[in-house]
Parts: C-alpha cells; sequence; structure tokens
C-alpha cells in the first residue's frame, strides 16, 4: 500500500500502459480519475475498481481537458498528490519528409503540449500544499531514436528535457518530477511504432531487447508506482528506462 492516501490523475489510462498504471495504483491503495478519450474504455477499467476510480472522458492536449481532471479529483476525493502524463501517439514509420503537418501537429499536441497543459492546471496547486509528483511517460524512442519514427522520437526526447528542467525548478517547492522510458509494448500502439504485425515484424523487434521481451502494462504500473511513492523521496529529475536492457 505504498500509495495509500493519494489521489492520482492518470492521462490515457483506459488501455495499454495506462491501464496497467491505473490498476497498479489502485492495488497500492490510491484512488484515481482516469482521464481518456475513449469513453468506453474509461468506463471498462474504472468499473473494476469502484469507487476508488472514477473515469473522465477528456481530451488532454487542451487546457479545458486538465482542468476538468483537476476539478473533479478535488470534488470526488478532495485532493491531489500525483499526475501521471501518459496519454501518447506515435506514426507509422515513414520517411520524416513524407509526415504531413497535421500528424506532425497531433503528435505535438498530445505528447508535447499535455504536458505543458498539465503543469499549468497542476503547479499552483502543488505549490500550494509543498508536495506533488507529476510522472512523464516518455520513451526509449527519447534516448536511442530509430529511423522513420522521427518526429515521434523527437517529441519524446522533449518529454524527457521538460521533465529534467521541470524537476530542477519544481524541487524548492517540495515537487518531484521523473520520467519512464518504455520500450514498446503489446499495447494498441505497438502496430504503429511497428509499421505492421506479423511473426517476422515481432522477431526482429524483440532481437533488439536484450531480456527478449516487450515492455508490459504491468511493468510501467510497478515502476510508475514507484518513482510515486515516498519510497522515491528523493528521486527526481530522472528518465528511467524500462526497457530490458535496449538502450545498454
Amino acid at each position: 500500500m505504498r500509495l495509500e492516501g493519494k489521489v492520482a490523475i492518470v492521462t490515457g489510462g483506459g488501455s495499454g500502459f495506462g491501464e496497467g498504471i491505473v490498476s497498479e495504483f489502485v492495488a497500492e491503495g490510491a484512488r484515481v480519475v482516469l482521464v481518456d478519450r475513449d469513453g468506453d474504455n474509461a468506463t471498462r477499467v474504472a468499473a473494476r475498481f469502484g469507487n476508488a476510480c472514477v473515469p473522465l472522458v477528456a481530451d488532454v492536449s487542451s487546457a479545458e481537458g486538465f482542468v476538468a481532471a483537476r476539478d473533479l479529483a478535488l470534488e470526488t476525493f478532495g485532493s491531489v498528490s500525483i499526475l501521471v502524463n501518459n496519454a501518447g501517439i506515435g506514426h507509422l514509420p515513414a520517411p520524416m519528409e513524407t509526415i504531413d503537418v497535421e500528424v506532425f501537429t497531433r503528435i505535438a499536441a498530445v505528447n508535447m503540449n499535455s504536458i505543458y497543459f498539465g503543469a499549468m492546471a497542476l503547479v499552483p496547486l502543488f505549490k500550494q500544499q509543498k508536495s506533488g509528483v507529476f510522472l512523464n511517460i516518455a520513451s526509449t524512442g527519447g534516448v536511442s531514436p530509430r529511423p522513420n519514427l522521427t518526429w515521434y522520437n523527437a517529441s519524446k526526447g522533449w518529454v524527457i528535457t521538460a521533465t529534467k528542467a521541470m524537476a530542477i525548478e519544481l524541487a524548492p517547492f517540495g515537487i518531484r518530477v521523473n520520467a519512464l522510458n518504455p520500450v514498446a509494448g503489446d499495447t494498441p500502439l505497438l502496430k504503429t511504432f511497428m509499421g505492421g504485425d506479423t511473426p517476422e515484424v515481432r522477431a526482429k523487434f524483440l532481437a533488439s531487447i536484450p531480456l527478449g521481451r516487450f515492455s508490459t502494462p504491468e511493468d510501467m504500473g510497478r515502476a510508475s508506482a514507484f518513482l510515486c511513492s515516498d519510497d522515491a523521496g528523493m528521486i527526481t529529475g530522472v528518465a528511467m528506462e524500462v526497457d530490458g536492457g535496449r538502450c545498454i
């Protein structure tokens, strides 16, 4: 029960890594506002946890989405302790010059702007209470980029730098900021990252991971729970790989 008494907002919590994070947080004693654009998935996941989790259908690439999440957490649970910026999107592998502006703009909005809007909504509250944790889900692509995913890789590199900058600025206020860098997982985004999903494509990708498997939602949930708990009270500004050794 490392998160007992904590209230978390988890974006993109209706599937994949986000669902794993929500599950582990509730298991560790947290109460959660699950934010997702997909109302059916948000409701499905939240229903597993009774009063410990409430769903919110919102777009976190807008300021309004985060204001709604913050206000719902305060109204329902009375506080906010943690924000997990998990929502993210990618693009199919393609030469950088062939990615049209609409795709690029959406990647920037979801992967980058959302962290800005989350900070705008919660930094004042966290400063007032002199505590709080931000956890940003970046990617191994921000550390060790692969070809033909340039704009996705760049967005995740931005997340890592933003994490470190936030951490150093907010440390005097008792606020911690960290990131996780997962390798691709067996989630709805896997096909997008690999450019297809066949046994041959999977085998080639897995060959680049020393531990020989993808990241799982459970892996991400456990790592997230640790970094957001008081057990990690002296850890801020890190971007920790959860990648089976791929970035070594």
